[in-house]
């Protein structure tokens, strides 16, 4: 869209970025500027890019503070991480360039809805004075949705600090449930050690995947635990994923047996053809 050149940077099993391979473009590229996306919770696995090291292969790769450009995508994950305790700090502090995250996700805004945070020195670059308004217009597209504003201020003053905290706690506990209950019944899943996000074996009966709008992508599917999930809807869940699978299993093994009795009977009708032949 902007005409740039760019690299495709590849990730690990876990949905992470490929550091080893991030070290050699950069180096690949020494010289020319460099905009990074850091993925604060990736869409399919939850995966979170770790901002520290990023930051050390940019200085070891020989990149200046001014030669390169972070942006730290944070949709879901951005709200989040500030209260896990484990997790990478992500803070203006370090050269970062921008964040952001979404209201619709982790808070439940009912409208989509997102904030960028930025430098002011960026800020300054698109920011404009509108003569009417008798202001200075910081957006982007010249507007934004004052509603999804107030919802955002309303649910995060309501709840506070420690509200945020408690259902971020709610929500890794009850993923780390949802996963130990896959692994229970069979199912091949995956849980990244800071997120939210189950990955599993993706379902082969549609009318399941529809009827729990379950986000698919090549042969995995994802659940992500939020705020309103609770251990009964868990149960629920995966209580009919097994039958489901248990249906596809038996519709299996069904075909497999008509396609070994046509088999069969083609045998039968060949014998019995012979025989008639021979009298």
């Amino acid at each position: 869209m902007y005409r740039m050149d760019f690299e495709r940077i590849e990730t690990m099993e876990t949905g992470e970025i490929n550091y080893d391979t991030l070290q050699e473009r950069l180096v690949r590229n020494k010289g020319r500027p460099a905009i990074l996306n850091v993925n604060i919770g990736t869409t399919v696995k939850g995966a979170v890019d770790d901002l520290d090291k990023v930051l050390e292969i940019l200085d070891s790769a020989g990149y200046r503070e001014e030669e390169f450009y972070i942006h730290c995508d944070g949709a879901l994950f951005g709200l989040m991480i500030p209260f896990v305790k484990q997790a990478p700090m992500v803070t203006f502090k370090k050269p970062i360039g921008s964040v952001s995250v979404s209201g619709h996700k982790f808070i439940g805004c009912p409208m989509p809805c997102g904030v960028v945070m930025t430098r002011m020195k960026h800020i300054k670059v698109l920011s404009s004075d509108i003569e009417y308004l008798n202001s200075r217009d910081a957006t982007i597209m010249g507007s934004r949705n004052g509603h999804a504003a107030i919802y955002m201020w309303y649910t995060l003053t309501k709840k506070g600090y420690g509200g945020m905290r408690k259902d971020v706690e709610k929500c890794l506990r009850n993923a780390l449930v949802l996963k130990n209950m896959l692994e229970k019944a069979g199912v091949k899943c995956m849980l990244n050690e800071l997120s939210s996000t189950v990955v599993f074996e993706r379902p082969t009966e549609e009318t399941f995947i529809r009827k729990w709008q379950l986000a698919c992508q090549g042969d995995i599917a994802h659940v992500v635990v939020m705020p309103n999930v609770d251990i009964n809807k868990l149960q629920i869940f995966v209580a009919e994923l097994i039958a489901s699978r248990a249906r596809e299993a038996v519709q299996a093994a069904k075909q497999v047996a008509l396609a070994a009795k046509e088999i069969e009977d083609c045998d039968y009708e060949f014998t019995a053809s012979s025989s008639d032949s021979e009298m």
